[in-house]
């Protein structure tokens, strides 16, 4: 049973998200100043902040099983430092494949000092709306992981959302490790959306 307080909580991020989507559809001309105030209240008393996504490979090991898991995933109407830190698991488009996504963590943000551990590569500063992603398997070379180490900085506005769920069996899931803050923010989200027995009915293993 979810509390009052998660209930409160919960739709207070509906909130939230709805105002923010609808105001980056406004400034990209997707709406016009008439359609937002119905466009927030559509977004939030219509659908999820949450999805299901796939994902399988050696990369996130532990984090997610090379041979797969269900994500839980909240969306993000604007990825910023605001929303997004640093620690936390994000899905974002692939650099090579547009029509791809990889689940990847969040090392580094705007204003970060990137330093190699190769002394011939030169240090650099993350320019503004930029991040650096790594796979969590420390075991792989960098051109196994595909991260951030092979394609660079990628913008902040390729993370579509951060993962809060991992489904990898039947009786092996739950919380993904993300930052604090975002493991705070997103507690009232997965009291509410969180369903096991959905995520394991879609689950392809």
């Amino acid at each position: 049973m979810v509390s009052l307080s998660t209930w409160c909580r919960y739709i207070a991020h509906k909130f939230e998200y709805s105002v923010s989507l609808s105001w980056k559809n406004y400034k990209r001309g997707q709406i016009t100043d008439t359609e937002v105030g119905d466009a927030i209240w559509k977004n939030l008393f219509q659908g999820r902040l949450t999805y299901l996504h796939w994902n399988k490979g050696q990369e996130m090991v532990p984090t997610i099983r090379e041979q797969g898991g269900t994500l839980l995933v909240r969306k993000l109407p604007v990825a910023d430092p605001v929303y997004v830190k640093v620690g936390d698991v994000v899905v974002l488009k692939d650099p090579a494949k547009s029509d791809n996504y990889l689940v990847r963590r969040l090392a580094a943000v705007e204003g970060y000092e990137m330093v190699s551990t190769d002394e011939k590569d030169e240090s650099f500063v993350l320019e503004k709306d930029e991040c650096w992603v790594l796979a969590d398997n420390e075991n792989l070379k960098a051109k196994e992981a595909n991260d951030s180490r092979i394609f660079g900085p990628v913008p902040m506005s390729d993370i579509v959302g951060r993962v809060i769920y991992c489904l990898q069996t039947a009786v092996d899931h739950g919380p993904v490790q993300n930052s604090d803050y975002s493991m705070r923010k997103d507690a009232a989200v997965l009291e509410v959306e969180l369903d096991v027995d959905e995520m394991a009915r879609n689950h392809k293993a």
